[in-house]
């Protein structure tokens, strides 16, 4: 009867630390993914403030800024991190762009504002990368812990699903945009 006993609270205390260590993981998961979140409400800014003092140049290509706008209109909008991390390598070609375009107009880069707000691009594309590899290594020992036995078998029970990692396809939009030249 002891032995069962036993066995019965060294089976309960097992369930206890693996459901909280998988809780500990999600919970860092979460604070990780507010980080990017926030990260890219900031960056979504500086977009729109871009765009609003490119607007002021007439002769600048409407069409970059067009695509620009909708594409942070559409990632604004998106809850499902592999869809977002999508529209956000299309954000970050788009940006390419226009800074490339932006070296033809020696006026526009003179503009006090545009370099500032280019380096604040810079910095902000820093850190999400920062925050993006972070984020992937929590995401990636969570899915870890409740893919291994006996985690596998309490994650299940808790209904504990993997996560999204965020994650940038075309190996070139990996690289940080470059904005000063």
């Amino acid at each position: 009867m002891f032995i069962t006993i036993v066995i019965i609270a060294l089976l309960v205390i097992t369930i206890i630390v693996v459901y909280n260590s998988i809780i500990k993981l999600k919970i860092r998961a979460n604070n990780a993914w507010s980080d990017i979140d926030v990260q890219l409400k900031k960056r979504y800014d500086l977009i729109n403030n871009l765009v609003e003092t490119v607007k002021g140049y007439s002769y600048f290509e409407k069409s970059i800024l067009e695509d620009i706008a909708e594409k942070r209109s559409i990632a604004m909008n998106e809850d499902k991190i592999s869809r977002k991390a999508g529209i956000e390598e299309g954000i970050t070609g788009t940006l390419k762009s226009l800074f490339a375009v932006a070296e033809n107009y020696p006026d526009l880069k003179a503009n006090k504002n545009f370099l500032y707000l280019q380096k604040q691009l810079v910095d902000i594309e820093n850190t999400i990368s920062m925050a993006r590899r972070y984020y992937n290594a929590v995401v990636r020992d969570y899915n870890q812990l409740i893919n291994v036995f006996p985690q596998n078998i309490i994650a299940k029970m808790f209904g504990f699903k993997e996560l999204e990692y965020f994650e940038v396809e075309n190996e070139r939009e990996r690289e940080v945009v470059n904005v000063s030249t």
